[in-house]
């Protein structure tokens, strides 16, 4: 049988990039000037930042499209009729398909990365999208009385659940083939919002971003989770996402081995090489990064290493660049 992510499978490693507009903080609004975000992006240098991919030799790049800022790499006129801001938050620039470009030249896949939701830091985008969830308890670390609920919210946010599938829908038949993978962050609320046999669901979620590409491989990501999991059916690699110790077995204790497939899907871990999450310095010795790599490899499973964004000139860190270089030279 012939898997979407086979492809993962045989190039076994790549890396990640948070390219965010209210990096390094992310967790508080940003009252960016749009202009202001038009010229980081526009001043991006995707030439250098591929030439420096290419010479650590990862197999793809997990590209991030924007966050929780409501401020995002490419335009998308679904979202900006939705939203209906003055002065949009959208680059006019598409850094996606220029990066893309120039990544198939040097044989590198892209994955671009989304949340689940609307930009929980952008009130006015969270409340015009919809996504004002009614339910009590964790929605994404808002909280009650920070947002209007908009008329007609259901409990399963169908509306909202519409309105991110068309926007996804819009990038995914812009970009067709260029993109070759999708992870969403934030499917922590499943029973609440994807597991039901009518749409809006995962499956239709998972059909929106393949919506240009049939092929494309879609994580859903449920959180930390040890052991890895995978959140559904309609997955093609699992998300495995991993923000402290590494596992080092199927599950601590170490009962049930790795194994290359979590039920349908590619097993996959998506780590950050840093102290956290696109910042610091790194965390491994590089004896232990080619050593763990080849341990997620030689059982059939891949793995993502995140690690600080890149200058505007597209200049990785040489702490982590040196590093990945010594990677790619093990392996």
């Amino acid at each position: 049988m012939k898997y979407r992510a086979e492809w993962m499978y045989e190039r076994k490693w790549g890396v990640m990039i948070h390219y965010l507009a209210d990096f390094p903080s992310c967790l508080e609004p940003v009252n960016l000037d749009p202009e202001e975000w038009n010229r980081r992006v526009d001043k991006f240098d995707v030439k250098n930042f591929v030439k420096q991919l290419s010479e650590i030799k990862c197999g793809w790049i997990i590209f991030s499209i924007g966050q929780n800022s409501g401020y995002y790499c490419s335009p998308n006129e679904t979202y900006d009729e939705i939203v209906k801001r003055k002065s949009s938050r959208l680059s006019k620039r598409d850094l996606i398909k220029d990066l893309r470009e120039e990544l198939a030249e040097k044989d590198i896949k892209l994955i671009v990365y989304l949340p689940s939701h609307a930009p929980i830091n952008d009130i006015y985008a969270l409340e015009k999208l919809k996504c004002t969830p009614i339910w009590k308890g964790p929605k994404w670390g808002l909280k009650d009385g920070q947002y209007k609920i908009q008329e007609g919210v259901d409990e399963r946010l169908t509306e909202f659940q519409k309105n991110w599938e068309s926007i996804i829908k819009e990038w995914s038949e812009r970009w067709g083939k260029l993109v070759s993978g999708w992870w969403f962050d934030g499917c922590y609320y499943s029973d609440k919002m994807y597991n039901f046999p009518d749409e809006p669901n995962f499956k239709s979620f998972a059909e929106s971003a393949r919506t240009g590409n049939p092929d494309s491989i879609v994580a859903f990501n449920p959180g930390v989770k040890i052991p890895v999991i995978s959140l559904t059916e309609y997955e093609d690699y699992t998300a495995g996402e991993i923000a402290g110790a590494l596992p080092v077995s199927g599950i601590e204790p170490c009962v049930i081995p790795f194994r290359r497939f979590i039920k349908n899907a590619q097993y996959h871990i998506l780590t950050f090489i840093g102290g956290c999450w696109a910042r610091g310095f790194p965390r491994f010795s590089d004896e232990f990064l080619i050593g763990y790599t080849k341990h997620i490899n030689s059982f059939g499973g891949a793995i993502t290493y995140d690690f600080p964004p890149p200058s505007e000139d597209g200049n990785i860190a040489s702490l982590f660049f040196n590093q990945l270089k010594k990677l790619s030279i093990s392996l």
